[in-house]
């Protein structure tokens, strides 16, 4: 039996999880070894800066979100307020994107089952990991490394000075790509006007501790030139230590987060693709849904075409996650310049209509050309980082493509 919507059952602890879900994830647990490679101890620095920015976006979002909370958010929002195509850009580049994000996650569960059986190929627990790390800093063990001392003995706290921390906030984005989930999923949010505000306020904040908290206490535990690529930082750094039934449980969980991650990358597009049909830019079969409001075509399509991520990782098995990488990287630069160029849009037409925001962005419009500023760094960061390169050769490319398939859209409207 089928339904015709989407249903507003999501609570305000739902919207939280599915945020937390989906940005507490690969970039985190397994991304964070080349950004501690890049910059050092100061890798806390580029994950405050990138996180504040982002924090600056998802109230751009959240504003536009509680004065019309639909499914397909930004995409609905850029063709509303800014026009036709940037709004099926916005629409089939984060699809996209998302695409590439569960590739990423389930090369990521490759490379965390490694740690247990090599001859394979390629949020509590978080809280628990700073405690762990807090006490051994705190007790210092006998030949233990010089704990805090950690944070300046190699090199300093800025080893690779201000360029590589500017290379590192590069590589960070894609810890927080996926927090957008709580735009995406407004159009099922029970209670839009205090729930998303809430959500938003709430998560960023939990992510900014998580993120920091965790890379203070992995810069104090070892050494930061210390730490390779063959798996997560957090299991290699806790087996160094000499507690491997934490390092085992550690793995646990980041496998578990990438599982959580890739669940939370198949919603959002199942959604998108809802959201882009309703409005015609995509076809009319995404828009059903199951008797329980699930666009279950979407979720089918989606989670499928994934699977090319065996193939990709049979013929490049050393550096295909890196590749996957850097596109998520720019895709995700697209889709947060839509918003927040979409923001600036909304609010020259609540000027003209006399509209009052319930949920106003900080610090209009400055923060719009802040993060402006700073994701043009960063799309120029990529081209001084030779694996992160071709992402930004690629990108007109990708925009041309998009731009080919809205014109093809348009045309088969005339004729029909």
């Amino acid at each position: 039996m089928e339904g015709k919507n989407l249903k507003r059952g999501l609570k305000n602890r739902h919207l939280q999880m599915m945020a937390l879900g989906s940005a507490i994830g690969t970039g985190l647990f397994y991304g964070s070894a080349s950004t501690i490679a890049l910059t050092g101890p100061s890798v806390m620095v580029a994950y405050l800066i990138s996180g504040v920015v982002i924090y600056f976006i998802m109230r751009m979002l959240g504003e536009m979100s509680v004065h019309e909370p639909v499914a397909g958010s930004f995409s609905y929002y850029a063709t509303k307020y800014w026009g036709g195509f940037p709004g099926f850009l916005a629409g089939w580049n984060y699809w996209y994107c998302y695409i590439m994000v569960s590739m990423a996650e389930i090369t990521a569960v490759g490379i965390y089952v490694n740690y247990w059986w090599p001859e394979v190929p390629q949020v509590v627990a978080i809280l628990s990991m700073i405690l762990l790390g807090a006490y051994l800093i705190i007790t210092n063990p006998v030949g233990y490394p010089g704990n805090i001392s950690n944070l300046w003995s190699y090199g300093g706290f800025l080893p690779n000075g201000v360029w590589g921390m500017a290379m590192a906030c590069v590589v960070v984005l894609f810890s927080y790509g996926g927090i957008e989930l709580l735009g995406i999923s407004a159009g099922e949010a029970e209670d839009p006007d205090r729930s998303i505000p809430k959500a938003i306020n709430q998560v960023i904040w939990r992510i900014l501790i998580f993120y920091v908290g965790t890379m203070f206490i992995l810069m104090c535990l070892w050494p930061w030139n210390q730490v390779g690529m063959e798996s997560s930082p957090f299991v290699q750094i806790f087996d160094n230590v000499g507690i491997p039934a934490a390092a085992h449980i550690l793995n646990f969980v980041v496998l578990s987060a990438a599982v959580s991650v890739y669940n939370s990358a198949i919603y959002s597009n199942s959604r998108m693709l809802y959201g882009l049909a309703d409005k015609g830019d995509a076809p009319q079969l995404f828009k059903r849904v199951s008797s329980r409001g699930v666009p279950y075509i979407g979720t089918l399509v989606s989670s499928g075409i994934t699977l090319i991520i065996v193939l990709m990782n049979y013929l490049f098995p050393s550096q295909i996650f890196m590749y996957l990488f850097a596109v998520v990287i720019i895709s995700a630069v697209i889709n947060w310049v839509c918003i927040t160029m979409t923001h600036m849009k909304f609010r020259q037409y609540c000027q003209e209509n006399n509209i009052h925001s319930k949920f106003k962005s900080v610090f209009y419009p400055l923060t719009n050309y802040l993060c402006l500023l700073f994701l043009g760094g960063v799309i120029f960061m990529m081209y001084q980082i030779p694996d992160m390169k071709n992402a930004v050769f690629a990108l007109p490319v990708w925009l041309c493509i998009l731009y080919a398939g809205y014109r093809f859209k348009l045309s088969r409207e005339k004729r029909s």
